[in-house]
């Protein structure tokens, strides 16, 4: 964009052919002009209207909106004398949607707002046009309406929206279409009656999935539809439905339908999960851009369909409990750690010297490292956290791990983050710039006195004073202006603000959003902002004897008398009559605190045996319960064992916590 430099080479030559001597000469007469925007030196760019004096950095030229033609000469226009849209009437009353992101607009031509030269009707935000146009390039760009390419991008090139020369997003990436080639292997019948889960799948057994006929989208085991054999025919629910519609259904009906007294409410009413994509990930976000706000996804299911990814291929970390965020970081960046495998998890104790390994509990290991990620320097800030600038951890490349391991632990069923502020999340989704922050994101108090004194100064002499006073700070950070009148007072409050919650850390922010790009969790939260948010920025709801009990399954055989007592053990906990909470029964049993978003895997269960206390296998997410002959000594028992084991476990790790 500089004004005085040419491409006088060829491709291949200096610096995608402009050649290293024109560039220092660029340097050397751009060093001599100062900004019309920020006042500082190295302004190589000018307005291209002959009698316009300005020059400006390409930064301060977007941010005060000139426009920058990535075309021919690279022309670009100062805020005066920019290109506009021109418009004869206007004929609109009411707001309009914007055809990308659907959000209403006024129909006014603007820097922000342009309208499409094909469609008279079709508005766009700049901002939507500019991402949609980076990811489809110039094969791919076009009007959303009409598909117009030729007369569309001819505007958009005059109106400073940038079109790479290449391939669209979605064409480059890599395995795009691989799911295609993946066979549907789940029971979604809603009473799934094989033991070994809805995954399980033995060919020529009465546990062999069988898919939908229709739509290969969805399955049930042979035995949970009473099929007698693979040879007949199985409709979805949905695509029963559509079956019926048609005229058709009778007919499908004759076949799939056997002579059996299981009722229609147990084999025939799928859970609600989600069908595999038919198209490539690329195009199925544009799709779901499309439907914005009125798209509503559950989040659980979200995670699930993000759990596609998982390949059965097992990768097994060895974690030192002791050392959780350190063994997690030599797994993760280990050559042959591929964040699709299985994890498999075996704990190891340094001091042993016979290195002796104990199969673990991955949700365990998951929800201890994301207790780790939410305690380390990487974040400040009380229970709403933001990043931090922690020098040693950018020098380490830390801020991508914590954002690489956070998608690991989404994807692979771990618990809720639940400790982002409002304003780190709107920065990963809406970005940086469409985000401001509040004082309650300032955790250094000094910062958020300065901040409170300017916002409560009564006079510009008071105003002037605090100016006065914090010279040296605010012209550190960038922050001094000249101070007019009282109203002044927001503006520099609000450049505090932004620049001590987003522009200090920008260098973690990047980092950390590149590693949460891992397993394409970044672009999911992106398309479904408001599922994530809840599970990002709020605690799980607490736990209570409705949930609990829901939760767990009882075996068979099982103590008539100790589920009796289990029932009444979980309401005089919540009630508040044992010394042991809610959480701290889920821990002794699963190793989790809270019910991952995508729940437990395998489900938690309950059996009753002969002995004296509780045991908690967190590998198989199964609690044993003591068989007695009183209530008082089975509470007892419970309280004892519960209590005394995660006191164990917690000064076995505690010497660790906060390293």
């Amino acid at each position: 964009m500089s004004s005085g430099i040419w491409q006088r080479g060829k491709e291949e030559e200096g610096v995608y052919g402009f050649l290293i001597e024109d560039i220092k000469k660029e340097v050397t007469r751009a060093s001599k002009l100062k900004c019309c925007i920020c006042k500082k030196t190295g302004a190589s760019i000018g307005c291209v209207t002959p009698r316009c004096k300005r020059s400006y950095h390409f930064p301060c030229g977007l941010q005060r909106e000139c426009i920058f033609q990535f075309t021919g000469n690279f022309a670009s226009f100062c805020w005066n004398h920019r290109p506009v849209q021109i418009i004869t009437s206007n004929n609109y009353r009411d707001s309009l949607p914007c055809t990308i992101c659907l959000e209403f607009i006024e129909p006014i031509p603007t820097y922000s707002i342009l309208r499409s030269p094909c469609c008279k009707n079709a508005w766009f935000h700049r901002d939507c046009l500019q991402v949609q146009a980076i990811n489809a390039g110039m094969f791919f760009f076009r009007c959303t309406v009409c598909n117009n390419s030729d007369i569309f991008q001819k505007e958009m090139l005059r109106m400073g929206i940038h079109i790479p020369e290449k391939d669209a997003s979605w064409e480059l990436e890599e395995n795009a279409y691989q799911e295609l080639l993946q066979h549907y292997e789940h029971c979604d019948v809603r009473r799934c009656r094989c033991k070994e889960g809805r995954d399980y799948n033995v060919p020529d057994s009465k546990w062999e999935i069988k898919r939908c006929q229709c739509c290969g989208s969805r399955g049930t085991h042979l035995a949970c539809s009473s099929l007698q054999s693979w040879e007949q025919n199985w409709e979805c629910l949905e695509c029963r439905g559509i079956l019926y519609n048609s005229g058709d259904f009778q007919k499908a009906k004759k076949h799939t339908l056997p002579s059996t007294n299981v009722g229609i409410t147990d084999c025939l009413l799928e859970e609600s999960s989600p069908k595999l994509p038919r198209q490539s990930p690329g195009a199925q976000r544009e799709d779901l851009l499309r439907q914005g706000s009125k798209f509503r996804r559950d989040i659980s299911t979200l995670i699930i369909e993000l759990g596609f990814q998982i390949k059965k291929k097992a990768k097994r970390l060895f974690i030192n409990k002791a050392n959780i965020w350190n063994s997690a970081l030599d797994g993760f960046r280990n050559h042959n750690f591929n964040p699709s495998y299985t994890i498999e998890i075996a704990y190891v104790n340094e001091n042993d010297h016979f290195g002796k390994e104990q199969p673990g509990s991955k949700q365990e290991f998951l929800s201890l490292l994301m207790q780790q990620l939410e305690n380390s320097p990487l974040f400040e800030g009380s229970l709403s956290k933001n990043l931090s600038l922690n020098s040693q951890a950018l020098k380490e490349n830390l801020y991508y791990e914590a954002g690489k391991m956070l998608a690991i632990s989404l994807v692979h069923g771990g618990p809720s983050p639940g400790f982002f502020s409002k304003t780190l999340f709107n920065c990963l989704v809406y970005g940086p710039e469409s985000t401001q922050p509040i004082l309650d994101d300032v955790s250094d108090f000094d910062v958020a006195q300065i901040i409170i004194r300017i916002n409560t100064a009564a006079t510009v002499a008071d105003l002037n004073s605090l100016l006065n006073e914090y010279y040296n700070y605010l012209e550190l950070i960038g922050c001094l202006r000249l101070i007019t009148s009282l109203s002044d007072k927001y503006r520099l409050a609000k450049d505090i603000l932004v620049y001590h919650v987003i522009k200090r850390v920008q260098a973690p922010f990047e980092s950390f959003k590149q590693g949460l790009r891992t397993l394409g969790v970044l672009e999911k939260i992106q398309t479904y902002p408001e599922a994530f948010c809840n599970i990002f920025c709020h605690k799980p709801e607490n736990l209570s004897t409705k949930i609990l009990s829901d939760l767990f399954t009882v075996h068979t055989l099982s103590d008539v008398q100790a589920l009796g007592f289990w029932n009444s053990y979980l309401q005089a906990v919540e009630d508040g009559k044992s010394t042991v909470t809610m959480e701290d029964i889920l821990i002794f049993a699963t190793g989790c605190s809270s019910i991952p978003p995508a729940g437990f895997k395998p489900t938690p269960s309950i059996e009753c045996l002969h002995m004296d206390f509780p045991v908690g296998n967190k590998f198989n997410n199964c609690l044993a319960l003591p068989i007695t002959s009183t209530y008082k000594e089975f509470q007892e028992n419970m309280d004892f064992a519960i209590k005394n084991t995660l006191r164990l476990e917690k000064e076995e790790n505690s010497h660790f916590i906060g390293h």
